[in-house]
């Protein structure tokens, strides 16, 4: 008779990096603009969990730009679903950028797609930081045009 294997719950893991990223997208926003809301700090946490899953979902192999794109792709998803429940179903006028060129009902923009760039490979670099040295979990190298790195010491 085989055993069960019996995985341990990550709810509390998952809670630290929903936390960990609520905080950060507060702080960046109240940094950026000068104030935030709350929901931001929701949306924050969830794109911190997803943008930490891909390395659960795509091999350590995967291109780390190609990584980034799909983090980039997904938060600003996220960021028009949140935009179309929260602003205009909701009315709650958290953002508006119908004066930036390239926006889409004013909810996103090109220009805000553009500046998740650099902080998708922050978001990518600490979830990986943190699970390494705080959770003990795989050492992250990545890959950029096939050359592999690793910067994270043993």
């Amino acid at each position: 008779m085989m055993k069960k294997t019996v995985q341990k719950p990550k709810t509390g893991k998952n809670l630290f990096f929903f936390c960990v990223g609520f905080m950060l997208y507060i702080t960046i926003e109240v940094i950026w603009r000068g104030y935030s809301h709350w929901t931001m700090g929701l949306l924050g946490g969830f794109c911190f969990l997803l943008i930490g899953s891909l390395n659960e979902i795509f091999p350590w192999e995967m291109d780390l730009l190609l990584q980034v794109l799909v983090a980039v792709v997904m938060i600003t998803l996220l960021e028009l679903t949140a935009g179309l429940i929260l602003n205009i179903w909701m009315g709650l006028g958290i953002w508006d950028y119908t004066n930036l060129p390239g926006n889409f009902l004013g909810q996103i923009s090109v220009l805000y797609s553009i500046l998740w760039i650099p902080l998708s490979f922050v978001a990518i670099f600490l979830d990986d930081l943190l699970r390494y040295y705080l959770f003990n979990e795989e050492k992250p190298c990545y890959q950029i045009f096939k050359h592999p790195f690793c910067f994270f010491r043993q």
